[in-house]
């Protein structure tokens, strides 16, 4: 078994939402397996900003589900979407 490197796009219920404060808590949640990889806060629009997260997971069937199962439990996180999954460089 291998690992991929999923990146996932995470969107805050708002724009007072503290994103750092954010982060360590979907790191602190990432589930057995999942790896923490790396981040960067992306600006959306009118002072929205996303969490862009790779975290490093097996390449079993439903890699990403747990992880995205997690984040979406985490208070403040308005939306998930994994937006690529690849062999890590």
């Amino acid at each position: 078994m291998g690992e991929v490197a999923a990146t996932i796009k995470i969107m805050p219920v708002g724009v007072e939402t503290d994103l750092d404060e954010l982060k360590e808590k979907l790191v602190a949640v990432l589930p057995e397996g999942a790896e923490y990889g790396t981040h960067k806060i992306e600006p959306i629009a009118f002072g929205l900003k996303a969490i862009i997260m790779v975290v490093l997971v097996g390449d079993i069937e439903g890699g990403t589900e747990s992880v995205e199962q997690a984040f979406a439990e985490v208070e403040g996180v308005e939306s998930i979407t994994v937006t690529e999954v690849g062999r890590p460089v």
